[in-house]
C-alpha cells in the first residue's frame, strides 16, 4: 500500500514536471522563434560529438537493458545511422532554410511570392524500446535542424538507456531546448496530451491510436511510425541462397525486434522446402550457436518473451509446423524459428510479430502474392526478391507500403536522402533527411507587393470596363 502511494506520488511529480518543462520551452521559443543556421549547426555538432564520445557507454547500457544486445548491432543500427543523419542534416541546413521562390500569375502583377520555412515551436517525440537511441536521435536531428525546441519521452522498458540518454543530453542542451522525460505508461499518456506544435510517435499501432486521440484534443499534428506485418516476396526464379541470406539478415538483426523486419515471407509453393533449407543454412552460419553467443540478441523482457512463446503455442495448436533452428532457448535468447502451414486464425498471422519467428506462406502465381498482400492492412515495408526488372516494376505499381527494398531488407531506412514513413495502419507522415526538416517546419506562403497596386483596377464598384477586360483575358 505504501509502495503504491509512493509510486503514484512519483508519477504525479513526473507529470507535473512535464507541464513546467513545456512552459519553459514555449517561452524560450517565443524569445528566439527563428534560430540561425549557425546556431542549429552548432546544436547538431554538439550532439554528434557527444554520441561519438559516449558510444561505449551507450552500447553497454542498451546491452544491459536487453540482457544481451550485440555490440555490433548497436553500432550498425543505432550509432552509425544517428551520426550519419546528423552529418547529412548539418551539411544541408543552410540550403533547406533558404526561402523557395514561387511564380506569380500575370493577373496579380506586379508582385512576388516565396515560401519560408519557419520552426513549428515545441516538438514532442515518443521513443520505443527496440532502438532506444536511434529512434530518439533521428527525429531529434530533424526537429533541431528545423529550429525547434524538443521534449523526448523515453521508454520505460529500457530504463538504463533512457536514464543515460537523459543525463547525456542534459550535458549539452539546456532544458528549455531539449529535455528528456522518464516514467511509466501514465507519464507517456500525459506527455501525449501536451499541446505540442508537432508530436512524433514510434511504436505499436494500438498505442498509436491512443496517442493520436490524445493529440486531437489540442489539434496537434502527428507523425506516426507504427509497423504492421511487412511481407517479403520470393520470386519464382531468384536464387534461394540470395533471398534467404538477405531475409535472414533483416529478421535476425535485433532478434527481429525491428518495425521493418520481414514479418512473413511469401514463397512459391514448389520452392518452400528449398527456402527452408537455405534459410536454416544462413542463420546457422550467422550464429553457429545460440548459447552464450554475444552476437545473438535477447528479447527485451519477460512480457515480450511470453507473448512470442504464446504465438508459437497458438500456431502449433492450430496446425502449424514449427521449424526451430536451435534446439532450445537460453534465458531470453529465443531461437529463430520458421513457421509452416499457417492460416489467418493464428495470432502470429494477425499481429505484428516483432521477434525471431518467420511464417512462410506459399503462393502459386505472383498475382496471388500481390493479392495476399493487398488484402491486408498496408505494411510499413515490403521486400521483393527477384532480378526480373519487369516484375520489380509490377511490385512497385501493384502493391502499397510505406517503403520498399528490391533484393534487400531494412536498408531503405538508413538512406539519409529518402523519406521514411508508413501508410494507413502502418503510420502517417515522414521524417529523415529533407522530409524530416519539412515535417518539423511550417512552410509559410508569403505574397509580397510594394507601393504600386494594380489590383485597385478590380476593386468595387463592379461593372467597369476594365473589369470586363480582366474577365475576358483571365476567366476562360
Amino acid at each position: 500500500m505504501v509502495a503504491d502511494i509512493a509510486y503514484l506520488q512519483h508519477s504525479q511529480q513526473q507529470i507535473n514536471q512535464l507541464d513546467g518543462t513545456f512552459a519553459l520551452q514555449r517561452a524560450a521559443f517565443a524569445a528566439n522563434p527563428m534560430p540561425s543556421a549557425e546556431q542549429r549547426i552548432q546544436w547538431l555538432k554538439s550532439l554528434s560529438e557527444l554520441l561519438a564520445q559516449q558510444q561505449d557507454a551507450l552500447v553497454a547500457a542498451i546491452c544491459e537493458d536487453f540482457s544481451n544486445r550485440s555490440a555490433d548491432e548497436t553500432l550498425l543500427a543505432e550509432l552509425m545511422p544517428s551520426l550519419h543523419g546528423i552529418h547529412y542534416a548539418t551539411k544541408r541546413i543552410k540550403k533547406w532554410m533558404k526561402p523557395s521562390r514561387r511564380s506569380v500569375g500575370m493577373q496579380f502583377m506586379p508582385a512576388s511570392a516565396k515560401v519560408i520555412y519557419q520552426p513549428l515551436g515545441v516538438v514532442g517525440i515518443i521513443v520505443p524500446w527496440n532502438y532506444p537511441l536511434f529512434l530518439a536521435i533521428g527525429p531529434l536531428t530533424g526537429a533541431l535542424a528545423a529550429g525547434n525546441r524538443v521534449m523526448i519521452k523515453m521508454s520505460e522498458s529500457t530504463p538504463v538507456t533512457s536514464q543515460l540518454v537523459k543525463d547525456l543530453l542534459a550535458r549539452i542542451f539546456p532544458e528549455d531546448l531539449v529535455s528528456v522525460a522518464l516514467g511509466e505508461a501514465e507519464v507517456g499518456m500525459a506527455f501525449s496530451k501536451l499541446p505540442f506544435d508537432h508530436l512524433l510517435f514510434t511504436g505499436a499501432t494500438s498505442i498509436g491510436k491512443h496517442v493520436m486521440r490524445a493529440a486531437a484534443e489540442n489539434l496537434t499534428p502527428v507523425t506516426l511510425e507504427l509497423g504492421g506485418k511487412s511481407p517479403a516476396i520470393v520470386s519464382a526464379d531468384v536464387p534461394l541462397a540470395d533471398a534467404a541470406e538477405r531475409i535472414a539478415f533483416g529478421k535476425t538483426l535485433n532478434a527481429g525486434q525491428t518495425c521493418v523486419a520481414p514479418d512473413y515471407v511469401l514463397v512459391p509453393r514448389d520452392r518452400i522446402d528449398g527456402f527452408v533449407s537455405a534459410y536454416r543454412e544462413v542463420v546457422q552460419r550467422f550464429y553457429p550457436a545460440l548459447k552464450d553467443n554475444p552476437d545473438y540478441t535477447a528479447i527485451i523482457n519477460e512480457r515480450q518473451l511470453a507473448r512470442l512463446n504464446g504465438y508459437l503455442q497458438d500456431a502449433e495448436a492450430k496446425g502449424a509446423r514449427i521449424v526451430a533452428l536451435y534446439p532450445e532457448a537460453q534465458g531470453r535468447r529465443l531461437p529463430q524459428s520458421l513457421v509452416l502451414d499457417v492460416n489467418d486464425d493464428m495470432r502470429l498471422m494477425q499481429d505484428e510479430i516483432f521477434g525471431p519467428l518467420l511464417p512462410v506462406v506459399p503462393y502459386d502465381r505472383i498475382e496471388d502474392a500481390f493479392a495476399y498482400v493487398n488484402a491486408r492492412p498496408r505494411p510499413l515495408a515490403l521486400y521483393y526478391f527477384g532480378y526480373d526488372k519487369r516484375e520489380q516494376q509490377r511490385v512497385l505499381h501493384e502493391t502499397h507500403s510505406g517503403g520498399v527494398c528490391l533484393n534487400d531488407t531494412l536498408l531503405h531506412v538508413a538512406q539519409d536522402d529518402m523519406p521514411f514513413g508508413g501508410v494507413g495502419p502502418s503510420g502517417m507522415g515522414h521524417y529523415h533527411g529533407h522530409e524530416g526538416f519539412l515535417t518539423f517546419s511550417k512552410a509559410k506562403g508569403v505574397f509580397i507587393k510594394q507601393r504600386f497596386n494594380a489590383a485597385r483596377l478590380i476593386y468595387p464598384p463592379y461593372g467597369k470596363s476594365i473589369q470586363k477586360l480582366v474577365y475576358k483575358l483571365f476567366v476562360r
